[in-house]
């Protein structure tokens, strides 16, 4: 199993993360990685950056120590209605965009009904380009149902490697998880979610022995090669699509 690219992590700009843009992407070079994504917390998760922060990604150079770099956010589900905490207008001009359950955005529980259309709603959106660390048991929802939405839909599916650490509870679900998103069709990434060098080092490992004890196709790994990870981005409609891809070939 090979990843060439890592596409949840977090940095300074999300406070309760510790380290720069530089010293991540220094890090995934050490680590072999191709491309690394930047998806810091949106601004209705606590100590976020504000919204002005993920408008002024056209600062910041395509590629940094000869890793190339993609610039998104983690938004966050707001509602059962699967509305998020960036506008559209925001959410169209970034380069990978991540969205996530988090409990000081979403108290409390929800049922398996409530999850369900959740996700349902998160699908319809045409510039999530990714499902993440769903596998949550607080929020279990129908697993075959809404990955064939996914599927339809073009949603990558995540597997989170921070999860293994944080949301311990929510482990055997994963395995669940990726047997729904291989046997309905959806494409999937491996991220750390790293909110730190040693994350992005440690994460991974549990994810690799998951893919293969489930015999996950990897040529449905979208992170898996640089072609994979540009077809994802045209496939989705990004216009940094070609940039990247002359930058990893």
């Amino acid at each position: 199993m090979q990843i060439i690219a890592d596409l949840h992590t977090h940095t300074l700009a999300s406070t309760h993360a510790f380290h720069t843009l530089q010293e991540m992407a220094a890090a995934a070079r050490e680590l072999g990685y191709r491309a690394l994504a930047v998806t810091d917390h949106a601004p209705a998760m606590p100590d976020a950056p504000h919204s002005w922060h993920f408008g002024n990604w056209r600062g910041l150079p395509r590629a940094v120590d000869g890793v190339a770099m993609l610039y998104g956010a983690e938004v966050n589900v707001m509602d059962t209605k699967g509305g998020l905490d960036l506008p559209d207008s925001l959410l169209r001009g970034m380069d990978w965009v991540v969205a996530s359950i988090h409990s000081p955005c979403l108290p409390g529980l929800l049922t398996e009904r409530e999850a369900t259309r959740l996700w349902l709603g998160v699908a319809e959106n045409p510039y999530v380009d990714c499902i993440g660390h769903s596998e949550q048991q607080h929020y279990k929802y129908d697993y075959d149902l809404v990955t064939r939405a996914f599927a339809a839909r073009n949603k990558v599916v995540e597997f989170n490697g921070n999860s293994c650490q944080v949301r311990r509870d929510g482990i055997p679900n994963m395995r669940t998880l990726m047997r729904a998103c291989r046997d309905n069709g959806c494409r999937i990434a491996l991220n750390s979610d790293a909110h730190s060098i040693r994350q992005l080092q440690e994460n991974m490992a549990a994810l690799y022995t998951l893919v293969e004890e489930e015999n996950f196709p990897q040529d449905r790994i979208v992170n898996a090669s640089a072609a994979a990870l540009v077809a994802e981005l045209r496939r989705h409609g990004r216009p940094c699509a070609d940039e990247l891809g002359g930058i990893l070939a």
